[in-house]
């Protein structure tokens, strides 16, 4: 075993050895690549995007999933439903991180490889809004959140050299050129809120606007970054966790966050978690979900009316789980 596999099982032993609850029981949806959830605010959906270029509505169990939205102009259904290659995400789009403005109803989206955009309730072609960000094009777009008392929308791009199509190299490299920013729909602004990150997931904004904590998968951290208060515009680490990935918040005003801990020795090995903690960064509650997700990593755990959703933008199923 490396040092660095032993370094990751002692330093991350609390969370490695604690499960408060394992799910065993899911509900699977069979869908590609759905890497992320959004819900409108009377409850419906979840909406989520596939490796298709899709995103896509849950309309009950006697429908089920119906087409909604797209990014690409270039997309059409004949030619690009249902393919998973990633090398036609350029051409046909790469939904990842979603999110409602609740106030605006309209549906947030960040694309892997188009950039930023809206859509209405009506849904179709969504509106691009940005693929740039102070003169340095996105590379690859990954979480988003917005905050529906403001407006704005706060999102991540985990590299400034590397696609998703180079994943493998971020993760050798330990890639620290991620940024986390955020977008002014009044400005139509898209601003740099951080720099050198280590694989920034989907940030989440926090109760009374105050706040945003940014998770680094690569770096095996979250931190908080102030909005306002007399820290405004300051970052400061507030827990060491492996492999964060999206943030959630709840209507508690915890936050969910799907952890991955990754081993290479003596055998390649993910273990699945998803680790509620409250603002400070204290643990709360940890799901183990290793029962469906086996050895893979995850990307997001929902916390949603009486349920758990869980996604991976590098699985054919996202699943569900009843919280009681």
């Amino acid at each position: 075993m490396t040092k660095r596999s032993i370094f990751i099982i002692f330093f991350f032993l609390p969370l490695l050895v604690r499960s408060d609850r394992t799910l065993n029981t899911f509900t699977i949806f069979q869908i590609s690549g759905p890497e992320s959830f959004a819900f409108e605010l009377t409850g419906h959906g979840p909406y989520s995007g596939l490796s298709d270029g899709r995103i896509i509505k849950y309309q009950g169990p006697e429908i089920g999933f119906v087409d909604f939205a797209y990014t690409s102009p270039n997309r059409t259904k004949e030619k690009y439903d249902g393919t998973n290659d990633p090398e036609l995400g350029p051409i046909c789009g790469r939904p990842l991180g979603l999110g409602f403005n609740y106030r605006t109803e309209e549906l947030y989206i960040v694309d892997v490889y188009l950039g930023l955009f809206k859509v209405g309730p009506k849904g179709g072609l969504a509106k691009q809004l940005a693929t740039a960000a102070e003169g340095v094009p996105f590379k690859w777009l990954d979480g988003l959140d917005v905050d529906s008392r403001t407006g704005m929308v706060y999102f991540t791009d985990i590299s400034t050299k590397y696609t998703m199509r180079d994943l493998k190299t971020v993760i050798r490299i330990r890639d620290s050129t991620g940024r986390f920013m955020s977008y002014n729909p009044k400005t139509n602004e898209v601003k740099v809120l951080l720099r050198g990150l280590q694989g920034p997931g989907g940030a989440g904004v926090g109760r009374e606007s105050s706040f945003v904590l940014v998770p680094e998968c690569i770096g095996n951290r979250l931190s908080t970054y102030w909005l306002k208060g007399p820290k405004t515009n300051k970052t400061e680490l507030i827990m060491s966790i492996p492999g964060p990935t999206n943030i959630k918040r709840t209507l508690s005003d915890d936050f969910w966050i799907a952890s991955t801990i990754n081993l290479q020795e003596p055998a390649p090995l993910a273990i699945p978690r998803g680790v509620k903690v409250d603002e400070f960064g204290n643990v709360l509650q940890v799901l183990n979900l290793a029962g469906i997700y086996n050895n893979s990593a995850i990307i997001e755990v929902q916390e949603f009316g009486d349920s758990y959703y869980i996604g991976s933008a590098f699985l054919s199923f996202a699943a569900s789980s009843k919280i009681c």
